[in-house]
């Protein structure tokens, strides 16, 4: 018999392999200071595009009070326990309320994180009968719950509505085949890499013709898209279509936690299934109360919303007036698409932070095919027009550099001693 720990020393997997010249800048970096545009990476002030504080909530004034007023009154130990056991209150309630109320659903459940929430939502709604159909660019956490799932599943390709279809016909075909069973339908309100909203409309319109329900985690737009900021079903004039809706605290709301919003029956009958909820502990009061308050600020001051869009477009018209290649984002999740090897990625990333001070996430193979690099922006409401004319300029001069060939290196560099 094997050890089992010797498989995973022997192979730390595509990312892992990397560890050693990786850590503590490429992957694990630390970012330094209040969580702003502006924040230190070993002890350089840089302009920060990876943080999803789409609002700028995370240091508003009233929510640093709220935060620290609620953590004086409970401490982070109430409540104690499970909320089915001992762990409710009247603020949970009042949250789920407030969370439904303004996704114009019935009833709405807390979940301690985004992750492992939806994976165990899905594990709750599905059985070995069931049949799921998901997008091809679902993200990590519905693959994990699809993982977790005991019976057949189909994948549409991304945002494409004739495959869509093509899939729905194998599972309506497969259902009809048992005489038992249904379908759930997974898709994305916005997809958090590319920037494009899921096609909801025209999902929810092919009920006339299938029958089936529908889930759609909305992390990336709750709070950034619809006349209110209810999310993507708004945005798109179908939130009524939606039978689950899923988002996390952890984006717009720059927190802990998330929810899923529904009719009231389905709702309960999750409450009393999902088991990553009914075997953890409660969230803590201060954070509970701490995010009525960021929903409150999300619903009364509109122009957190309209400074994060104006920031947005502004970006992304610049740097297509610079000929960089977007994609199809019609959200504010920014990608910038360019050519190149891990090393040139590499060394370009490294000429952003130390030369230009920017800082951003940066996506290659083996997560995209070789010889691509992916860019990905995220704009706020706190970022300034300075921090935007800065950012154009350090790619125009690295795209130059890029093009040129200046990047092309022998092997990716050490990054952790890179100074």
């Amino acid at each position: 018999m094997a050890d089992i720990f010797e498989k995973l020393l022997k192979n730390y997997g595509p990312l892992g392999q990397h560890r050693e010249r990786a850590h503590g800048y490429f992957a694990f970096p630390k970012l330094e200071g209040e969580i702003s545009n502006r924040m230190v990476f070993r002890g350089k002030e840089m302009i920060v595009w990876s943080l999803n504080n789409y609002l700028g909530l995370a240091n508003h004034p009233e929510i640093r009070k709220t935060d620290a007023e609620a953590t004086a009154t409970f401490g982070l130990a109430l409540p104690m326990g499970a909320r089915m056991m001992s762990g409710n209150s009247n603020y949970h309630e009042q949250l789920e309320k407030e969370l439904a109320a303004f996704e114009k659903k019935e009833d709405a459940i807390l979940m301690n994180f985004g992750y492992q929430g939806i994976m165990s939502a899905i594990d709750a709604i599905c059985g070995r009968h069931d049949v799921i159909v998901y997008d091809a660019e679902s993200h990590a956490c519905i693959i994990d719950g699809l993982r977790l799932h005991p019976g057949h599943r189909y994948v549409f390709k991304h945002n494409d509505v004739e495959d869509f279809e093509k899939q729905m016909e194998r599972a309506t075909a497969l259902i009809e085949k048992q005489k038992t069973g249904g379908i759930l339908v997974i898709t994305e309100g916005v997809f958090g890499m590319a920037g494009d909203q899921g096609k909801l409309k025209e999902i929810i319109d092919l009920k006339q013709k299938f029958e089936f329900r529908l889930l759609v985690d909305d992390a990336h737009g709750f709070g950034t898209l619809g006349k209110t900021g209810a999310g993507a079903g708004e945005e798109q004039d179908c939130q009524d279509g939606i039978d689950l809706y899923f988002s996390t605290f952890a984006k717009s709301m720059a927190s802990i936690g998330a929810f899923m919003a529904g009719d009231k029956a389905i709702i309960d009958y999750i409450r009393y299934n999902i088991r990553s909820q009914i075997f953890a502990k409660s969230l803590p009061m201060p954070i509970v109360i701490g995010n009525l308050k960021r929903l409150e600020l999300l619903q009364t001051q509109p122009e957190l919303k309209e400074r994060l869009w104006k920031n947005a477009l502004k970006l992304q018209a610049g740097l297509k007036e610079r000929g960089f290649d977007i994609g199809n984002t019609n959200t504010m999740v920014t990608p910038v698409y360019m050519k190149g090897g891990v090393e040139e990625a590499t060394a370009m990333v490294m000429d952003l932070r130390e030369n230009y001070r920017i800082f951003c996430s940066i996506v290659v193979y083996p997560v995209i095919p070789k010889g691509h690099i992916i860019y990905r922006l995220i704009p706020t409401a706190a970022h300034t027009d300075a921090d935007i004319e800065e950012t154009l300029k350090a790619f125009s001069e690295t795209k130059a550099k890029l093009d040129a060939g200046a990047y092309k290196v022998e092997k990716i560099p050490d990054m952790a001693e890179a100074k």
